[in-house]
């Protein structure tokens, strides 16, 4: 029982079934550090909701890369730390446009500069205020971006080098 624990949680891996399972676990991290950024941003700043899912995205990618680093992938294919961090950025970038599109139609004001389709016809009616649907988007693109980043970074940035 020891051994399964050490491999699944503390060793090395380039097993992509464990890293897949870790990364759920730094993916709830860096998703809570983004839903709380973004949510801030929006209530509290009140930022529109695209520029506080952008703030949001900053900080869960920061929080993202620095645990996967360290524990999902601890062998990358490029040994320059910032070449790394460029990688796993525009992977990330990739995935913020794609959050962008899918909070699009749930948002007041998104990057077509008009409401969504969603608010425009408030489909979920009186159960959520209108306001609040980009977090529903954000949830959304939450799961679909996740499956994303991790394959695309495990594929292009930290699969094992055959030699």
């Amino acid at each position: 029982m020891k051994q399964l624990f050490e491999k699944i949680f503390i060793r090395e891996t380039s097993n992509t079934a464990i890293q897949f399972f870790r990364s759920i676990f730094v993916g709830g991290i860096a998703t809570v550090v983004d839903m709380l950024v973004t949510i801030l941003c929006k209530e509290l700043f009140e930022m529109p909701e695209t520029w506080a899912v952008v703030f949001g995205f900053v900080f869960g990618l920061t929080a993202n890369y620095v645990i996967s680093t360290f524990w999902v992938f601890a062998k990358a294919k490029v040994k320059n730390r910032t070449a790394d961090f460029i990688g796993f950025a525009v992977i990330g970038i990739i995935g913020l446009g794609l959050t962008e599109l899918i909070i699009a139609p749930f948002a007041e004001h998104n990057i077509f500069q008009s409401a969504g389709f969603l608010v425009r016809n408030a489909v979920f009616g009186q159960l959520i205020p209108v306001d609040k649907y980009y977090i529903i988007g954000k949830c959304l693109s939450t799961v679909l971006v996740y499956m994303w980043n991790f394959f695309a970074r495990k594929f292009i940035l930290y699969r094992k080098n055959e030699s």
